[in-house]
């Protein structure tokens, strides 16, 4: 699941605050602004009309919508719930481990560094990181949920003496980065809460390129002196039943997470989607690797969509999100195609998730 916040499926990091202002977002050009406090860079690249983009997953052969519909202010508000429920290990689990080695990151940092969270969340194991580590250039969360990213950056200045620049964008298109007032010796981007998972594996692959790319470019060439670092958190493979009992919750709220993207087609779109003829489940598909979030039909029915009418029938799907598990060796492989090797890897004792800090190959 996307810790997310925008994402391109995940995203459970990332995605449009409103349908209704997507178009806002639609300039290449950075520009600064002050807000809460704050220097905000927003850098939003073009992107498809979203009507196009739902139009075309759901006349697809197997229908889909593109996850970072999930990723609304309401949506991630579900998200953090979800984090909570009893069933969804992953983010205390996570947290656990990174009680343990978070002065060990810290270390591997070293002074001077610049540290970026891609789809930022109001997250306790950035406090645990920031906090171990040695004198910090500067924080840079990254999203493209405009309202969330300013609520958690004004969070983390509020709790650390450090310079934050946020930066409003999709992390998965690639962006600019802020200058700070420090001297940034090295670059780190810790990507936490398995959302590397959201993506497929060639997804996954490019994302860490792009990861291992901007690491490396480094603003302070005559001062640098540790090599940029990428740390990853991703859950392993398991029991199949506890990994599909994490995202099919008894409370309901993942179900509650899905068919808000629904609500939000008929709300934003104007497209007549009844949630009420929908059901979810999220399921293991073991050629996938993955689990994957649908909903399925549970009565036929058809709705206009710009001018098209899209037809539901009766026990077909629509495809929502998928989370993607590894093993370590699988996931140390993802990290060779991508330019990086794993440096180290935690894993908690019962070896549920793991926390990786990949460098360059090149290095």
């Amino acid at each position: 699941m996307w810790p997310v916040l925008l994402l391109e499926s995940c995203l459970r990091n990332g995605v449009y605050v409103s349908v209704e202002n997507i178009f806002e977002c639609q300039s290449e050009n950075e520009q600064l602004a002050v807000q809460d406090g704050l220097q905000l860079l927003e850098f939003a690249p073009q992107q498809r009309p979203l009507l196009e983009e739902v139009l075309e997953g759901l006349t697809a052969e197997e229908k889909s919508l593109p996850a970072k519909l999930h990723y609304d202010q309401r949506g991630s508000m579900l998200f953090e719930q979800i984090c909570e429920v009893d069933e969804y290990y992953i983010t205390r689990t996570e947290l656990a481990l990174m009680r343990e080695i978070s002065g060990a990151l810290g270390d591997a940092f070293g002074n001077g560094c610049m540290l970026i969270e891609p789809g930022s969340g109001a997250s306790l194991k950035t406090d645990l990181l920031l906090a171990s580590m040695p004198d910090p250039a500067a924080y840079v969360p990254v999203d493209i949920s405009r309202d969330f990213l300013l609520e958690s950056a004004t969070a983390i200045a509020d709790r650390h003496d450090i310079e934050v620049l946020p930066v409003w964008a999709d992390f998965t298109k690639g962006h600019p980065i802020p200058a700070c007032e420090a001297a940034v010796r090295s670059r780190a981007i810790y990507f936490p809460g398995s959302t590397v998972g959201n993506f497929s594996r060639s997804e996954a692959a490019s994302l860490l390129r792009t990861f291992g790319t901007m690491i490396q470019e480094q603003p302070d060439d005559e001062l640098s002196g540790v090599a940029g670092a990428v740390v990853v958190g991703f859950d392993c493979k398991k029991d199949q039943g506890r990994m599909e009992a994490a995202y099919n919750d008894a409370e309901g709220v993942t179900a509650e997470f899905n068919y808000n993207v629904i609500d939000r087609l008929a709300g934003e779109l104007g497209v007549a989607l009844d949630r009420n003829k929908f059901t979810f489940r999220a399921d293991w598909v073991e050629n996938e690797g993955a689990i994957v979030s649908r909903l399925w039909v549970d009565e036929s029915h058809s709705v206009e969509m710009a001018g098209t009418v899209v037809t539901f029938e009766s026990g077909e799907a629509i495809r929502m999100e998928e989370s993607h598990k590894y093993t370590p060796d699988e996931f140390e492989l993802l990290a060779e195609e991508s330019g990086l090797t794993m440096e180290k890897i935690w894993t908690d004792d019962a070896g549920d998730f793991a926390v990786a800090c990949l460098r360059p190959l090149s290095v």
